[in-house]
């Protein structure tokens, strides 16, 4: 006869197998652990600072830690890579912005929309063309004046290819028939340094970035590439307020690699939204001079693929397209 204890052997083993197997990883509570935030561009930038007001506020709304880690590098490319290939579980989102969509047509390996997973939309950024305030060009007009017939004879502070910045810059000279002369930096924050340490002449960074040297008189905004004039800078026209028809910009979502549990991004979902709904969180973004226009994965995903076929049209139209679909 077998004893008790050989009986009771095999009830332990599988009671060990459920505490640590598949069944165990399905029942854990999700989040239990610190969710790791990924921003594809240096510290100090809009999208940095972006993601820590919204980093300070979702830890409330997720219940942990919520750590925000800057991968820059290849205008954003380091990070978006760095997202789609996480561990698929929950653990890990990234900051995107348009440059993801746009760098699918310019740059060799990109990382494809489809290897993404939209969670989130926190909110659009139109851009901006500015310029020293030392520089004798008071509106659009002067500077297109100035600088039409010479090409590349003014410095222009901007991403490397496939940037935000770098792609405004892009769309500015071709529908305004000049030729700068972009000198790429990694990220917004650099560019501002280097337009305000006089290496260059223009920049075109978002408002946000260039906001206080605006408001000093060390940069001038010349013109938003938007359909209205930006909150923060009421003060300055727009790009077709003063005909030229330039609406051109960028937007962040709040992404994940493809493969995380349905029920994970559920609550993801659920839980960013409440931190991007909150109201004292809108004021702190719009005070720091972020639009906030929070949209769930199903809009988020419409959008990003709308924004994919108006891209692709922009730059087939423009002939900046190198990697056909």
């Amino acid at each position: 006869m077998r004893s008790a204890l050989a009986l009771a052997r095999p009830v332990v083993i599988l009671l060990a197998l459920l505490a640590t197997g598949p069944w165990a990883a399905a029942q854990e509570k999700f989040p239990s652990r610190e969710v790791t935030l990924i921003v594809p561009w240096p510290a100090g930038g809009g999208s940095d600072i972006s993601m820590r007001l919204l980093a300070e506020q979702a830890q409330k709304t997720l219940g942990v830690p919520v750590v925000v880690v800057n991968k820059p590098g290849a205008a954003g490319a380091i990070g978006h890579r760095e997202v789609a290939n996480a561990k698929p579980d929950g653990y890990t989102v990234g900051m995107f912005g348009g440059g993801v969509v746009a760098q699918q047509y310019m740059i060799p390996n990109p990382v494809k929309i489809e290897e993404l997973q939209p969670v989130v939309f926190f909110g659009a950024e139109p851009g901006v063309l500015s310029v020293r305030g030392d520089t004798p060009w008071k509106t659009l007009k002067e500077f297109v004046e100035g600088v039409k017939g010479k090409p590349n004879s003014v410095k222009n502070a901007n991403d490397p290819p496939g940037g935000a910045s770098h792609l405004t810059a892009v769309v500015i000279e071709k529908r305004l028939g000049i030729r700068l002369n972009k000198v790429p930096y990694q990220g917004f924050a650099p560019s501002v340094g280097a337009l305000l340490a006089g290496e260059v002449q223009a920049s075109t960074v978002p408002v946000p970035d260039i906001i206080q040297a605006h408001k000093a008189g060390q940069a001038r905004i010349l013109g938003v590439t938007a359909d209205k004039r930006h909150f923060l800078a009421p003060d300055v026209p727009t790009f077709k307020e003063q005909g030229f028809d330039v609406v051109y910009g960028s937007w962040r979502i709040i992404g994940a690699p493809k493969g995380v549990p349905a029920d994970r991004l559920k609550v993801l979902e659920e839980k960013l939204l409440a931190a991007l709904n909150d109201p004292e969180f809108v004021a702190r973004a719009n005070k720091a001079g972020f639009t906030v226009s929070p949209m769930g994965s199903a809009q988020t995903a419409a959008f990003l693929k709308d924004d994919d076929t108006i891209t692709y049209q922009i730059f087939s139209e423009l002939g900046l397209v190198k990697n056909p679909k």
